[in-house]
């Protein structure tokens, strides 16, 4: 698909994106998605109607006829409902900043998406994964254990966990500073296991650099098995989101649990288990930076879920 059309469109996204990065610290996933949809927005309008169609002109219907040469195209709801998200954050920054009287993108109705509650594995099940994360199951048995400890036992993204420094752990405080997204920063709590097996990388991470030739400090808590650029300026040997991917995916798979368990699916065992076990959805909420609590409420879905299995299994008048 070429985005040459619409010259006037592309160079307002551009704009758009560059305030997403400077004052809302999007991150760059964020930003290369929010690209994507909106360059093929305005790309179909530029073919579809004027190659120099001014974004005022733009209607609540071109928006909906949009979406439809989406489906046409084979993409699902899910999709359709991503773009139409990217449109309308658009169309609010161009409202505000007197580019457009209104945001015509707030008239068109989001895809209604049928409600996929993520697979959570049982507390018994991540314990046995948590204790048996050894040479078979991992490159680097002590920085993989440290991984999924603190992924579990903190409730962290991908990339806050990615992004952690050493100053970031206040072993005094017994807490972890995370940086979430749009630059927020939340404290929480380092548990015990998770300190340890913290602690225990820690030691063999000191090891590895001070053996390896040319290697300088790094504030990364988190390193590549390689230490792949730790001898270049600024080379700071940072675990990548992808590998931690891997990494869990491995470890999940090698000790009997779903194909599909992913960095994710360890924050929503956290909150989930939380919740289980008696917390307050507001301080989930907050131990997992959750803007707002309906996010957070997703959790009390699954656990309703699990009590409906658990009562069709045991109750006698249920069968």
């Amino acid at each position: 698909m070429s985005y040459s059309a619409a010259p006037g469109l592309n160079a307002l996204v551009v704009d758009y994106l560059r305030m997403l990065a400077n004052e809302r610290g999007a991150s760059v996933h964020t930003l290369r998605a929010y690209e994507r949809e909106l360059l093929g927005f305005v790309a179909y309008i530029g073919a579809q109607y004027e190659a120099d169609v001014r974004v005022e002109s733009i209607e609540h219907t071109h928006i909906r006829a949009y979406l439809g040469t989406l489906y046409a195209r084979g993409l699902s709801r899910a999709s359709a409902a991503r773009a139409l998200a990217a449109i309308r954050s658009w169309f609010k920054w161009l409202a505000r900043t007197g580019h457009v009287e209104q945001n015509v993108a707030s008239l068109v109705s989001t895809p209604r998406l049928p409600k996929h509650l993520p697979r959570v594995p049982s507390i018994e099940q991540l314990n046995r994964v948590m204790d048996s994360v050894d040479d078979e199951a991992a490159s680097w048995p002590a920085r993989d254990r440290a991984i999924v400890e603190v992924l579990y036992g903190c409730g962290m993204r991908n990339a806050e966990l990615t992004g952690l420094n050493l100053e970031d752990i206040h072993w005094a405080n017994e807490a972890v500073l995370v940086r979430g997204k749009g630059q927020k920063q939340r404290y929480v709590p380092l548990g015990d296991a998770a300190a340890e097996a913290l602690r225990a990388y820690l030691e063999e991470r000191a090891v590895r650099l001070a053996a390896a030739d040319g290697a300088h400090a790094t504030p990364a808590v988190f390193l590549n098995l390689r230490l792949r650029g730790i001898t270049r300026p600024g080379g700071q040997a940072r675990l990548t989101t992808r590998s931690v991917g891997r990494i869990v995916k491995r470890i999940a798979i090698l000790r009997g649990l779903s194909s599909d368990v992913h960095p994710h699916t360890l924050r929503h065992a956290f909150g989930t288990h939380l919740l289980e076990e008696g917390a307050d959805l507001r301080a989930i909420q907050e131990l997992l930076g959750h803007e707002r609590l309906s996010t957070t409420q997703r959790y009390t879905q699954l656990t309703a879920t699990q009590l409906t299995q658990v009562y069709d299994r045991t109750h006698p008048r249920a069968r």
